[in-house]
């Protein structure tokens, strides 16, 4: 072949390709349109919360908060193949999500070991990063398969196998609300200083940041015996957490967490139901924060859905109204924006903090799953918020997830609570959670060994209902009065100073197949 014809077939291919790229930019931007017609049309016919908040005044574009590699790690999908892209998902160059430098406007404050809560002898201990390695190669399971007879019911009382575990508690996942505490230590000092807004708006960051470990998160927490217990003693945190799970028909779990100059408190009672292609969790009770200097907040959790359960990808929303009441000055109304099929930028927050007055204070914005904002005033204007840095103050921002990611997608803070540091086990109550059996063997990749345990524990559990009708009272927690929630009692970490255990029954032991039969 001479060079005039080599030259000749590169014109041609030079040419062939420059038609086809016309072609697919026209099909790009026909599309585009298309889709963009499709969020008016969307946005045309959806009202306004029963918040009364304008959602056009605080819609978020891609650009605001970009939450870096959400999904990336999610093993539990149930879709056929892992190399599934998201269709519409940055059709538009334009829509690339930018990366840039931003300032940290606030630092975790450093907490001291001398805080009269951190009286452990664990203070400095370095604690774990990543989950021990699985002794055993994991089996799936077909979740349709186990659920498909249970449509409508309480899946709080479904058997499940141990695969649809993730290996903490529920009463290890009450704490986790409590990783970024750190806010409250500031609202704390806001208040100190006589700065009342500050603090209602580092409530609200609080109120929003426990949400943030449920991305990704898809299997279930083990659900704890009656009368089971978790303690943390984080003294880098400046904090000292203790739940205990107090009913088991309703299955209600009581907490009680003591900070640097706050407290905080209360009872959940989760009510799941399975609806085909989603399962909805609606949370019963109200969350207290109480200040040292008497100021107290109280709210109640938002609806929390998963969907795709069957087929598609397994993701978790939030949505809802919470309204976080305070006894002085300031209250706060948070809207949890639910996600639409269309939803190009979800995990919306938005809302405002009044006066008594009902006078707007400040205007609250940003992503349960990444960060949140506020604007002093009454709101911003009625234009789309192109750039909160700017005329913005940041509250929050959700830590990175860690290096060493497993199928559960646990959290750096999720990863530490199972741990049996040095010398813990040797003062913890029998009947702690870290101490559970089934849930320690999946933790070690032990699937086999923890599925024989949680048969075995399941079966103990069905004595609960007798034993709480027989009398049975919670150890550590007592109902207050006619509003019928649990309230700690104190006495605890009095009696793990002793290592006085005697009135902790060993929950997790053998027990007699008779017992279970004749209840």
């Amino acid at each position: 072949m001479n060079e005039n014809l080599v030259k000749e077939c590169e014109q041609i291919m030079l040419s062939e390709f420059s038609e086809m790229h016309g072609q697919i930019k026209l099909l790009h931007e026909e599309r585009t349109n298309l889709f963009d017609a499709l969020r008016q049309l969307e946005a045309a016919n959806l009202e306004a919360g029963a918040s009364g908040i304008d959602d056009n005044v605080y819609q978020l574009t891609k650009h605001e908060f970009s939450s870096i590699g959400r999904g990336k790690y999610s093993e539990c999908s149930t879709t056929a193949s892992s190399d599934d892209k998201q269709e519409f998902e940055d059709v538009s160059e334009e829509d690339e999500p930018s990366f840039h430098d931003t300032k940290e406007y606030f630092n975790e404050p450093s907490v001291g070991s001398g805080s009269n809560l951190c009286s452990s002898g664990y203070a400095d201990i370095k604690r774990r990063t990543k989950l021990p390695d699985p002794a055993e190669k994991e089996k799936g399971v077909s979740l349709w398969s186990m659920i498909k007879d249970n449509v409508g019911k309480d899946l709080t009382r479904v058997c499940l196998p141990v695969y649809f575990n993730e290996p903490i508690s529920s009463l290890q996942k009450c704490f986790e609300d409590l990783e970024y505490s750190y806010l409250l230590d500031r609202a704390y000092e806001h208040g100190k200083s006589g700065n009342g807004l500050l603090r209602a708006l580092n409530v609200a960051a609080f109120a929003v940041s426990g949400y943030a470990s449920t991305e990704g998160r898809h299997c279930k927490p083990f659900n704890p015996l009656l009368g089971e217990t978790y303690e943390a003693d984080f003294p880098e945190k400046g904090i000292r957490f203790f739940s205990e799970k107090v009913s088991h028909h309703p299955t209600v779990i009581a907490c009680h967490c003591e900070g640097k100059g706050w407290k905080f408190w209360g009872d959940t009672n989760l009510r799941s139901k399975f609806w085909g292609r989603s399962i909805q969790v609606e949370p019963v009770g109200v969350l207290t924060l109480e200040f040292d200097d008497g100021e107290v907040f109280q709210w109640s959790k938002v609806t929390s859905t998963i969907y795709n359960i069957i087929l598609g990808k397994l993701y978790c929303d939030h949505h809802g109204v919470m309204q976080i009441r305070g006894n002085r000055q300031y209250s706060c109304t948070l809207k949890f924006k639910e996600q639409s099929i269309l939803e190009r930028n979800p995990h919306q927050v938005n809302g405002f903090v009044e006066d008594l007055s009902g006078k707007k204070a400040a205007t609250v914005f940003g992503k349960w799953d990444d960060s949140l904002y506020y604007v002093a005033g009454d709101g911003v204007s009625k234009t789309k918020v192109s750039d909160p840095s700017s005329n913005a103050s940041l509250l929050w921002k959700r830590t990175k997830p860690p290096h060493n990611v497993t199928r559960y997608n646990l959290t750096s803070f999720a990863i530490t609570l199972n741990e049996l540091t040095p010398g813990l086990q040797e003062i913890l109550p029998p009947t702690d959670s870290r101490l559970r059996p089934d849930q320690r063997h999946l933790e070690n990749g032990e699937y086999e060994k923890a599925n024989l345990e949680k048969q075995r524990l399941e079966r103990r559990q069905r004595m609960s209902r007798q034993l709480q009708e027989s009398g049975w009272r919670p150890r550590w927690f007592e109902k207050q009065g006619e509003s019928e929630t649990f309230k700690y009692t104190g006495g605890y970490w009095e009696a793990r100073g002793h290592r006085n255990w005697d009135d902790c029954p060993d929950i997790f032991g053998e027990f007699k197949e008779e017992l279970v039969d004749s209840a």
